[in-house]
């Protein structure tokens, strides 16, 4: 009968998920997560076929916990797509690796999953606002453009607003989108 595995598959994803967390994705081998685990390679690739169905579900995991951390912003603040564009920055600021893997890659050629949250800011907006879907789309693009801006910086460490810095500006551009789509600030 064959020995029962002594490293889970969610052991090997933790590590895994651990190491891109503070060593970026280019950390990711089969050799860096066994040693992480004080195991050979044997165990990772008994629970995964090859490294890319590893990666993709580390990946996966990451994209999980930035979603979680948006959804719960989403559903915790009076002032939601406020708190979600802070809780994004907030992300980018504590975990600058998870961050970049996400958000910062050739999308080209890695496309990855799209952002799980996206549906249900869009909604936000259409039923505060009575945005149609296509201008609810268009108004997060534009403010997406000056939150991914601020969170690529954070994360990059080109400035280090704090947060009350942070929260002016995104109130700022949010109020003047909402005068451009005719809109009064709630």
């Amino acid at each position: 009968m064959p020995q029962k595995q002594k490293i889970s598959r969610e052991t090997i994803l933790q590590a895994a998920l651990n190491l891109v967390r503070e060593a970026g994705v280019e950390a990711l081998g089969a050799r860096s997560v066994a040693s992480r685990l004080g195991v050979s390679t044997q165990p990772i690739f008994s629970q995964f076929a090859n490294m890319q169905e590893l990666k993709t579900a580390v990946f996966a995991g990451a994209n999980a916990l930035y979603a979680a951390r948006v959804s719960a912003a989403l559903a915790s603040n009076n002032h939601p797509y406020r708190a979600a564009g802070l809780s994004y920055i907030g992300f980018a600021r504590e975990e600058p690796q998870l961050f970049r893997w996400l958000f910062m890659r050739d999308r080209s050629i890695d496309p990855g999953l799209d952002d799980p949250t996206l549906d249900e800011i869009l909604k936000l907006l259409q039923t505060r606002f009575g945005l149609s879907r296509e201008d609810a789309m268009l108004f997060h693009l534009e403010m997406w453009v000056v939150v991914h801006g601020i969170a690529t910086m954070v994360a990059t460490s080109y400035f280090s607003w704090d947060e009350k810095t942070v929260a002016r500006v995104l109130t700022d551009c949010y109020t003047g989108l909402l005068k451009q789509y005719g809109k009064e600030l709630t």
